[in-house]
């Protein structure tokens, strides 16, 4: 792999040109931060008049901060998953792919110095960061992710670090995306590249760029969660890293959504959580003595972001692009006769999970599916169906894979999915779901919640099974056929539907139960499209969701918890508990 410093971008060398030094005193800088807005453009939800929280309040947090300490003393940097997980950037990501990408514009208008790409930002494939990355470097902002590298030459594919100048002080920022691209993302997504873990490699450049930039204060920003700092996580390296950065004075976290801070005499960690609820507030005070730091001390705290506080000036300048996604948006599609519900997966079949088993049979040659439900807690009502309700339905962009399984890997896989999602119980009083009652790392209030993520608990369409909750792992799961009777052959291959990021590894189920994520290529017989656009097909064919379609069970079979005597009251009394 060829030296950063032979590789770098002429954005970073422009911005690194200068021959004049501070001079002797006292300075002080502020770091403003942001990671995992997913797509908070804009502050309107596009239906039903809702006001959310948006980078326009962000604007307006910044803006105050500058007008308090000063323009020239202010950094604003993110820590990447940008263009996913709303109506906007699905908009300018797929839909108008003509008009220059809202982002770079809005990055642009805020100020942004520099912006690190994120896992979801590469979920959205070449075309969509490819462009991303002209555009941004257009509006002078570079887009970092350090730990990918090129496999034809070694090289960076891309920048990995920028200079800033201020006050005659010179700031190192350097950006990474997370190391564990490979475990949730087909290749073809990141084709070309490969990325490797943050640690040693962000120590490693760190001492390169010291040794040739010689910058005052150095900011690492990475799409990696802050962790627990026992090494063993690869998406989760931010406490990892902060024991091996000596020189660094800021480290900026992200993925995890959860906001934190953690504070040393050296060295501070932030991270601001996500979908613009709070900006990282990072403070450095040092003093410049013959060109050399004297004396550093930092801090950290986390502002909250009001969503009625916006720049309004913002909300005009981009108001054209935000009547563009509405109009999109809100734009009706068919009719939906039943309500869709998530919850209602965690105690057995559900309508919610019958539309996405019957739309994941649909892409043949697929036998059997596995879905799970891919919000803790949404709803779409029965009625009209705009576009933006897709977005509910299925937030994620998600392709379909059709996977060759043997009948044992089947049946093994549903054990691995029951375990993260029901305890072995023996009467209705106990806890039938994997549940504790403990607080909420994001939020910090009390409540029951799922001990494992609930869009993990995977059941199967195709089959016709049940699961015995008063069995072990291992002995829950009995299957009793195929659709039409046939039997499920241990030694048989089936083709089995399920999401790219399923396929890819996300989750650990496939891990789980021995099959090679490293070699899914070749067990891959079909890809098919986006989820969302799937459901959009149907729903242009059919013209509405009507429960009978999708919940015909010569489709997608049937199963249920067993025995009913303790299953349902306790399932009953476990849903209250997370549900109150």
């Amino acid at each position: 792999m060829r030296s950063i410093l032979s590789i770098l971008s002429a954005a970073v060398i422009a911005a690194a040109v200068s021959c004049s030094g501070p001079k002797d005193g006292s300075y002080s800088l502020t770091l403003l931060t942001t990671n995992d807005v997913h797509g908070t453009f804009f502050d309107s939800t596009y239906v039903g008049g809702n006001v959310k929280r948006s980078l326009y309040a962000v604007k307006y947090v910044v803006d105050s901060v500058r007008a308090s300490v000063g323009e020239d003393n202010v950094i604003l940097v993110d820590a990447g998953d940008i263009v996913q997980g709303d109506n906007a950037a699905y908009y300018f990501n797929y839909v108008d792919t003509l008009t220059p990408h809202v982002y770079p514009r809005i990055a642009k208008y805020m100020g942004y110095d520099a912006v690190v790409l994120g896992n979801h930002d590469i979920e959205a494939g070449h075309p969509v960061y490819d462009r991303l990355v002209r555009d941004m470097k257009a509006e002078g902002i570079p887009l970092l992710a350090g730990n990918a590298i090129r496999n034809d030459n070694g090289q960076r594919y891309f920048p990995v670090y920028t200079i800033l100048k201020r006050q005659g002080l010179k700031i190192a920022v350097l950006g990474y995306d997370n190391a564990n691209i490979a475990g949730w993302l087909p290749e073809r997504l990141w084709s070309g590249m490969k990325f490797e873990s943050l640690i040693p490699l962000v120590r490693q450049d760190v001492d390169e760029v010291i040794a040739k930039e010689k910058p005052h204060v150095v900011i690492v920003a990475v799409h990696s969660a802050t962790g627990s700092g026992d090494g063993t996580v690869l998406e989760s390296q931010g406490l990892d890293l902060m024991k091996s950065l000596p020189g660094v004075d800021f480290l900026v976290c992200s993925h995890d959504h959860r906001p934190k801070v953690v504070e040393s005499d050296t060295l501070c960690l932030i991270n601001s959580g996500s979908h613009s609820r709070f900006v990282g507030h990072g403070q450095i005070n040092f003093t410049i003595k013959g060109g050399k730091v004297t004396g550093k001390s930092v801090s950290a705290d986390l502002i909250p972001v009001e969503r009625l506080k916006i720049d309004k000036e913002m909300s005009r300048v981009f108001h054209d692009d935000y009547l563009a996604v509405k109009n999109f948006t809100t734009r009706k599609v068919g009719e939906l006769k039943v309500d869709l519900l998530t919850r209602d997966a965690y105690k057995g079949m559900s309508p919610y999970l019958n539309l996405i088993h019957t739309l994941s049979l649909r892409c043949s040659p697929a036998k059997i599916s596995f879905a799970a439900p891919l919000t803790f807690n949404g709803t779409v009502k029965a009625g009209t169906l705009v576009y933006n309700d897709l977005f509910t339905v299925y937030p994620f962009e998600n392709q379909v894979y059709v996977v060759n399984m043997t009948g044992k890997e089947i049946k093994d896989y549903l054990e691995a999915s029951y375990d993260n999602w029901i305890n072995t119980v023996s009467k209705p009083t106990d806890h039938v779901l994997k549940i504790a009652h403990r607080a909420d790392q994001r939020t910090g209030a009390e409540s029951w919640s799922f001990v494992e993520r609930s869009y993990n608990f995977d059941s199967a369409g195709g089959l016709v099974y049940t699961v015995d909750v008063t069995k072990p792992f291992g002995e829950r799961v009995s299957i009793e056929s195929m659709v039409g009777g046939e039997a499920l052959d241990p030694g048989k291959t089936y083709p089995v539907a399920m999401t790219s990021y399923r396929a890819s590894g996300g989750g650990g189920l496939m891990t789980k139960i021995g099959i090679d994520i490293g070699k899914i290529e070749e067990r891959v017989v079909e890809i098919y499209p986006e989820f969302r656009k799937l459901l959009y097909e149907y729903l242009l064919e059919n013209g509405s969701i009507d429960p009978a379609a999708i919940s015909d069970k010569n489709t997608i079979g049937e199963w249920r918890f067993i025995p009913e005597r303790v299953a349902k009251p306790a399932l009953e009394k476990d849903m209250r508990l997370i549900f109150k």
